[in-house]
């Protein structure tokens, strides 16, 4: 009975129909007839099959060999190169030789720094470039992976939080310095930092009273962990500032997760590419740090801005400050 039908089918379809049919199961005939481990296209079997399905409504009835999708796909990526010779050359329009050599120059001096931090920099000075841009022409070297991302908490009560933690450094001499990091939650500014070889609760104490020299200054809540370098004497200063204490969970430095990420961040750009020989050494170093992360460098949580914003300018030369005998640079439009 089905034989019946089909016979029936082909008496009563018209001739364009039946030549189209008999085409295409000819084609797919000779494919299979090449003799070859595995079935292979060539380009003007996948012509044939483009130009077929045009012409022909029903073209899907005869096709065994590869799936409908896969001539569909083929007549996208031909509609592609059409445009591509019609157009000429593909892409986007090129960027000037000397952006580039820009580009090039600044990952050179800034080994630490990716294709975001360049992007950043780069739009300071006038630039408007895209990530993919900067990271096709930057110069690419093996990097190490980077740290644990932080989910942001308290957001809307950034303006009224502070953080603090310590910071263990080791000398020249195997002698252990700790570093007092203070951070304000609104910023990311580093509002101080205090060296020791020995963090007592009084020395913390003073510490506190310098970072924040009134109520008026003070933050409403301080993060911190339970190190028991925190003493009474720290916790009199803060109910004295009306600072009130927020304590960490144990073993949970995600929760103060803001100053944690700084104390990775000096390491990472400055201690690990140092050799700290004595308080006074690491005080300056430091201190040189400090002011090139609050009002030099880049921070992609502020949208491209410093902890205190400094000026675009689109005209003028570009000029390079070295930061700690270059290990970074500061850019900016000469007058």
């Amino acid at each position: 009975m089905l034989n019946l039908l089909l016979i029936l089918k082909y008496l009563l379809a018209p001739r364009a129909t039946l030549i189209a049919e008999n085409l295409a199961l000819r084609q797919q005939v000779e494919v299979l007839k090449r003799h070859a481990p595995r079935l292979k296209l060539r380009r003007r079997d996948r012509l044939f099959w483009v130009i077929l399905q045009r012409l022909w409504s029903d073209w899907r009835s005869s096709l065994v060999i590869v799936n409908p999708e896969t001539v569909l796909g083929w007549h996208r990526q031909g509609w592609r190169l059409f445009w591509i010779l019609k157009s000429g050359k593909p892409g986007r329009p090129p960027i000037p030789r000397s952006l580039i050599l820009l580009i090039r120059q600044m990952s050179k001096e800034n080994p630490l720094w990716g294709a975001p931090r360049l992007q950043l920099e780069l739009r300071l000075l006038g630039h408007e470039l895209a990530e993919s841009t900067v990271n096709k022409y930057m110069v690419h070297r093996p990097r190490p992976g980077g740290g644990q991302r932080w989910t942001t908490f308290l957001r809307n009560h950034a303006r009224q939080i502070a953080a603090c933690d310590l910071l263990v450094v080791q000398t020249l001499t195997f002698r252990i310095l700790y570093v007092f990091v203070v951070l304000s939650h609104d910023r990311r500014k580093i509002l101080h930092l205090g060296i020791t070889p020995n963090p007592t609760d009084s020395w913390l104490a003073i510490q506190i009273r310098a970072a924040f020299s009134g109520p008026a200054s003070a933050p409403r809540c301080l993060l911190r962990d339970r190190d028991s370098s925190y003493g009474l004497d720290f916790c009199a200063t803060l109910t004295e500032l009306g600072i009130r204490t927020l304590r960490s969970s144990p073993q949970s430095p995600w929760q103060n997760a803001h100053v944690e990420r700084v104390i990775g961040t000096i390491r990472r750009e400055c201690l690990d590419h140092v050799i700290v020989l004595s308080a006074s050494g690491l005080d300056a170093i430091l201190t040189e740090y400090v002011e090139y992360y609050n009002s030099g460098r880049v921070h992609q949580s502020l949208d491209g801005m410093q902890p205190e914003p400094r000026p675009r300018r689109s005209d003028g030369q570009v000029m390079a400050k070295p930061v700690l005998g270059g290990l970074h640079h500061v850019y900016s439009r000469a007058a």
